[in-house]
């Protein structure tokens, strides 16, 4: 299934480029920005089971990006830039923000040097249990106990379930099977208690991910120190918010601005909702993020920036630089903003 979605999309983003449709709905549905949307950025990988690849890009793919954009005559500003371009309102050119999620040292390691040298700004949300060595990775904790193991079981809808991963085909199979399971779940305790279990019967250290995949707080001090890059909030525990209390869904976001102050000396302005779908913020996460006063919020619904947005300032949507699709021309079918015109059924806004 999640093969057959990736051929529709490579389709539609080929027949958009190709067709050149996506030049002529441009001025339509182009809008006045986008918000870019990374994960990890480190060289490619040669293991045959990588259901996480859709969450990073290569560095000489955000490099490729960068200067693409340049070129296209789009200014790369900042959070706060995108933030008086929304509410100030006016013409200008258009312009793209680039902001990385969770906090993984290979955002140091290789995505800044890269930044650094084209000078361009950018935003880093963390989810600070993450360098306070308390987080949990689940959705690499799933796939580590999967690609250590030719079969593994557990209890699923309180039925015995026992599935054959040695292949890295029946891998992906029950990768998909198992994460959509637990995504279906009704709360993140559950989602939690359920991936914990699993880890603790299959060996996996889900406290090692943590440590040895994200920044520390002296790594995000560093990147702090430099104007080019804004820290932003992306709650304690990277909950879905959606799928917790309300009393805890504000308590997560508000803890994680304080955390983020105090090791850093300057309050975060921005926050980016964990997993970001519609399944985990809506329109309550987003009037508690105004609430708290964060300047924006940026989901994962996909999109670009429309001046309507200034009503919508903690529902912002973003573009997905997916590493499953590391081709120049889908980013400029992207930014053009056709294929998420399509996908959103032509709605400029959609925050409910």
């Amino acid at each position: 299934m999640a093969g057959l979605k990736k051929a529709i999309l490579r389709t539609g983003f080929e027949a958009l480029y190709f067709s050149g449709s996506h030049l002529v709905l441009r001025p339509f549905v182009g809008g006045i920005g986008a918000i870019l949307t990374l994960h990890h950025v480190r060289p490619p990988r040669r293991d045959a089971f990588q259901p996480n690849h859709l969450l990073e890009v290569t560095p000489a793919f955000l490099e490729a990006v960068i200067v693409r954009l340049r070129r296209a005559g789009i200014d790369l500003v900042s959070l706060d830039e995108m933030h008086r371009r929304l509410t100030e309102g006016g013409r200008g050119r258009r312009f793209a923000c680039l902001t990385f999620d969770d906090g993984y040292r290979d955002n140091l390691e290789y995505a800044y040097p890269i930044l650094k040298k084209h000078g361009v700004p950018f935003g880093l949300y963390i989810a600070t249990s993450f360098p306070d060595r308390l987080g949990e990775l689940w959705w690499l904790a799933l796939e580590a106990v999967i690609a250590c193991n030719t079969r593994i079981g557990l209890v699923i809808d309180e039925e015995d379930r026992s599935f054959d991963c040695r292949t890295p085909a029946q891998k992906r199979e029950v990768y998909e099977a198992i994460y959509w399971w637990l995504r279906r779940l009704p709360s993140e305790d559950d989602l939690r208690n359920a991936v914990r279990d699993l880890a603790t019967r299959y060996d996996v250290e889900i406290a090692a991910l943590c440590r040895d995949l994200c920044m520390g707080w002296s790594e995000i001090e560093e990147l702090a120190r430099d104007p080019l890059v804004t820290i932003g909030a992306h709650t304690v525990n990277h909950v879905r918010l959606k799928k917790v209390a309300e009393k805890t869904a504000r308590a997560e976001m508000r803890q994680s601005a304080a955390v983020i102050e105090s090791a850093l000396g300057r309050r975060p302005a921005h926050l980016s909702y964990p997993v970001g779908d519609p399944t985990s913020a809506g329109p309550r996460e987003f009037a508690i993020a105004r609430e708290l006063g964060f300047k924006t919020a940026v989901t994962t619904r996909p999109g670009v920036l429309f001046p309507e947005h200034r009503e919508h300032l903690t529902a912002l949507p973003r573009i997905s630089l997916n590493g499953e699709y590391q081709q120049l021309r889908y980013v400029e079918v992207l930014l053009s903003g056709a294929a998420t015109a399509f996908l959103n059924k032509f709605r400029r806004i959609d925050a409910a």
